[in-house]
């Protein structure tokens, strides 16, 4: 934790991290405190398999009028070379899913892609009518000779997908290829030869839906965002690329952008990557979070809001900008390993610092595609873990609780046998995601009891026997 100062919004971080060099840790879902201790861990079982998207949602259960907090993500393999190179770098694999747990993180639901597409990580959304939205992509194969790529190749196609939740229904369907000129691509067709022959011509990372039956798209590898009718499946306008329907004001064009999100005005927002791999002519920039104002009438788009880092970052992938409920804005720097908060005027190039309320590293070369701030409220259905251990100095009980949010302190009990347990240590607050509790009691039996703010009991531990 790099910077942390007054005013950052309320809730946890929400991050999955993983690496496509070395990584440190396991990869999984993992939620941390604003001090940066864990709140939940869902360790993976293998470097191989990763998880994104990582966030709180509002699941509508069909007869509910109240939706209840959840968490969601994507769990698969992604294609990340040297292991993996039949499809583009960053493209999920077959075998891929979408998860839903409860607040007591027990399991709800299980999505999949439809069409023989498989889940993409770069997007799940829950809508308020029972149902989700989604990417999916596969290799559709094609004569990729007219773009400069091989005959016998494929083009990696998305589709927007929408399930009902409650049946798994296929209920709407929009693709790519049906749609947008593949010619248009920022990405050569001649670097299908290091992915298997596939050419990844679109990369769509996000979906959102506006208030008039339409959803933005942005196409990280067309350098454009797209609004699209819902009903009709047509475009609507197109921001950046080669056919822009908008022409841009100082600091407000982008290139290989990620998280394209409607913004209250007629404004979006985005995280645009802005460097690397770029044609001849195209300044490269730093990455930062961007609010555009777009001029309908006059097709313009301005630069409303601007977020640079300190020390400048230039993220070749990933990255995403959240709105958070009191005005600030939460930065996910994608394959840079940093996540920040800013106070909600931002700041400019060349000032980074400016307005930073809050910044984090992660460690080595681990990143996360995304990164949250938000509010959760967790309850284990499974108990609390305790631990007891003879040192010199008399004994230690270790007391954690992986996911509970409610925690505040601990008591601790110690006895001659399981069944003849006191209380030894009435209260003594929580320090972290473990908290290690000395006590003079010899046990040999101790167990561990979760309380909250109030002093209540919330659940005991199962009974363990001293090691030394």
């Amino acid at each position: 934790m790099t910077t942390k100062k007054p005013g950052t919004a309320r809730g946890d971080i929400f991050v999955a991290p993983f690496s496509a060099e070395q990584m440190v840790g396991q990869t999984g879902a993992l939620i941390n405190g604003n001090a940066g201790d864990p709140v939940w861990f869902r360790p993976l079982p293998s470097t191989n398999l990763q998880n994104a998207d990582f966030k709180v949602q509002t699941y509508y259960d069909q007869g509910r009028r109240r939706g209840q907090p959840v968490l969601t993500w994507w769990q698969g393999t992604l294609a990340l070379p040297p292991a993996y190179m039949n499809l583009p770098a960053g493209a999920p694999e077959p075998g891929g899913c979408y998860y839903l747990y409860d607040t007591h993180y027990r399991l709800l639901k299980t999505v999949f892609a439809h069409h023989g597409y498989y889940p993409d990580e770069h997007e799940f959304t829950l809508t308020r009518r029972g149902t989700a939205l989604f990417l999916a992509s596969r290799p559709v194969p094609m004569d990729l000779t007219p773009y400069g790529g091989p005959k016998n190749g494929a083009i990696l196609n998305t589709e927007v997908q929408e399930v009902d939740l409650a049946t798994g229904k296929l209920l709407y369907s929009w693709n790519a290829l049906d749609h947008i000129d593949p010619a248009d691509s920022e990405e050569p067709a001649s670097n299908a030869s290091s992915s298997d022959g596939v050419w990844d011509a679109f990369h769509v990372n996000s979906i959102d839906e506006g208030p008039d039956d339409q959803l933005l798209l942005s196409f990280r590898n067309m350098w454009a965002v797209y609004d699209i009718a819902k009903r009709s499946g047509k475009v609507r306008w197109q921001l950046g690329g080669k056919k822009s329907d908008f022409t841009f004001g100082p600091n407000a064009d982008f290139y290989w952008q990620h998280d394209a999100r409607f913004r209250p005005g007629n404004r979006i927002s985005m995280f645009d990557d802005g460097c690397c791999e770029l044609p001849d002519g195209a300044p490269e920039q730093q990455s930062h979070g961007l609010i555009l104002d777009l001029d309908f009438h006059n097709r313009r788009a301005t630069a409303a809001k601007t977020y640079y880092h300190k020390p400048p970052l230039y993220s070749p992938t990933q990255g995403n900008t959240q709105a958070l409920p009191n005005g600030n804005e939460f930065i996910g720097w994608g394959q840079s390993p940093y996540y920040s908060e800013y106070a909600s005027a931002g700041n400019t190039q060349g000032n980074g610092s400016r307005n930073l309320l809050y910044d984090v590293r992660l460690p080595g070369s681990d990143i996360s595609y995304r990164a949250f701030r938000n509010e959760w409220t967790g309850m284990p259905y499974y108990p609390p873990k305790a631990a007891a251990r003879a040192t010199g100095r008399g004994n230690v009980v270790y007391a954690s609780w992986n996911g509970s949010t409610q925690t505040r302190a601990w008591q601790v009990l110690a006895g001659p046998d399981a069944g003849s347990l006191s209380v030894v240590v009435e209260h003594a607050r929580r320090s972290g995601f473990e908290t290690a509790v000395r006590t003079g009691n010899s046990g040999p039996y101790f167990q561990v009891r979760a309380l909250d703010a109030a002093g209540k009991v919330l659940r005991a531990s199962h009974v363990v026997r001293l090691s030394r």
